[in-house]
This record gives C-alpha cells, structure tokens and sequence, in this order.
C-alpha cells in the first residue's frame, strides 16, 4: 500500500477529488497547508500598502491506495491539479505499513 500527499490550489481540490472518486478512489483526508517552494510566497497591496505573504495556502490531499492503483492515482491528480502555473503544488508518495479500520478490526487493503 501507497500514501499519496498531494499539496495542490484551494480551488482545484473539487477538481481532484471528484476525478479520484470517478475512478473508484474514494477515503481521502484533506488539511489546509501553508508554505512555499520555488515562488517563496508573493507581495499583496491592502489598503495602499504592500505586504508579503510568506507562506501561499493551500491544500493537502491524503489518500492511501494499493500498489497496483497508484500510478493512475498520481496520473489523476496531476491532470486535475495542473495549471502550468507556477505553485501547481508537489505530490509525495510514501510506504504504508499497514492499514487499520478502527470499527471492525479490518486491517491491509481490506480496510481502505
């Protein structure tokens, strides 16, 4: 089993979650995030006055999926999530040991 990340824009989430969902990959946690990468945040005018915004808010996507379904699964995600702008947002992917569904004691990919 396979944990995708995904920090993407606030308003490409719908995009990416309902193609995930059209495809049969349903269970995910979603978490607002703040921070930056290459565009080190940007420069905002209120009231007159510039200000930096340091760390861009945005989105972060978890999903845990088996082995076999990841790549679609990232394939997804990059077509939903994708500008080309800069700040599209990265996707990390990690190992999971186990999974366990705390209702019933299911455990591996029977608990996804």
């Amino acid at each position: 089993m396979k944990k995708i990340e995904a920090i993407v824009r606030h308003y490409k989430l719908d995009d990416v979650k309902n193609a995930l969902a059209e495809q049969g990959i349903v269970g995910m946690t979603i978490t607002e995030v703040r921070g930056f990468g290459r565009q080190k945040g940007h420069t905002e005018m209120y009231r007159g006055t510039e200000y930096a915004v340091d760390f861009v808010p945005k989105v972060k996507i978890e999903v845990a999926v088996e082995d076999d379904r990841l790549q679609p699964a990232i394939d997804i995600v990059i077509r939903a999530a994708q500008t080309g702008q800069i700040g599209d947002g990265k996707i990390f992917i990690s190992d999971l040991l186990d999974t366990i569904r705390i209702r019933t004691g299911e455990t591996g990919t029977e608990a996804l």
